[in-house]
C-alpha cells in the first residue's frame, strides 16, 4: 500500500478573539483547552516526521504485542491517533525496548518520536496528530 504516516505536533493554540479577553482571563486559557474546541480555539500543528506508510508498518510491527503497538496501529485502522499526555510513558517504554530490533531508519524516527514525547512531558498540554495520508 503506498502512502505515507505524518506526525504532527502542536506548535500554538490561539483563540479567534484573543484580543477581546482581558490579560486576568489569558491564564485561564491553558484549563480550558481540554474542553474542545468549544470556545473558539484553534490549534497550529506542525510536522515533526514523516514515515512511507510501510515502512511505519513494518517500524510500529517492531514493537511488543501490548497497549503501545495497539495504538500506534490505529494509525491503519482509523486514519488517525492523537498522542497525549496519557501515552508518553507507555509508548516511550515500548519504543525504549524495541531499540535492538529497529533499522537505522527506525532508529532515527524513534528518536524524533522519543524527542515529541520528551516535549508533552514537560508541556502536557502539547499533543501529537499522527495521520495516513494515501497517495
Amino acid at each position: 500500500m503506498s502512502g505515507k504516516v505524518v506526525f504532527y505536533a502542536l506548535s500554538r493554540k490561539f483563540l479567534e478573539r484573543e484580543s477581546d479577553m482581558p490579560e486576568t482571563a489569558r491564564q485561564v486559557i491553558y484549563q480550558t483547552l481540554a474542553l474542545g474546541h468549544h470556545i473558539g480555539v484553534i490549534d497550529c500543528l506542525k510536522t515533526v516526521l514523516e514515515c512511507p506508510l510501510d515502512g511505519y508498518e513494518a517500524w510500529i510491527g517492531r514493537l511488543a504485542e501490548g497497549d503501545a503497538r495497539s495504538k500506534l496501529q490505529g494509525v491503519g485502522t482509523f486514519g488517525e491517533i492523537m498522542i497525549d499526555s496519557t501515552h508518553t510513558h507507555m509508548l516511550a517504554l515500548a519504543l525504549d525496548r524495541a531499540q535492538a530490533d529497529f533499522s537505522e531508519q527506525e532508529k532515527q524516527w524513534a528518536a524524533q518520536l522519543m524527542a515529541s514525547l520528551s516535549a508533552i512531558e514537560l508541556e502536557p498540554a502539547m499533543y501529537l496528530m499522527v495521520r495516513r495520508r494515501d497517495n
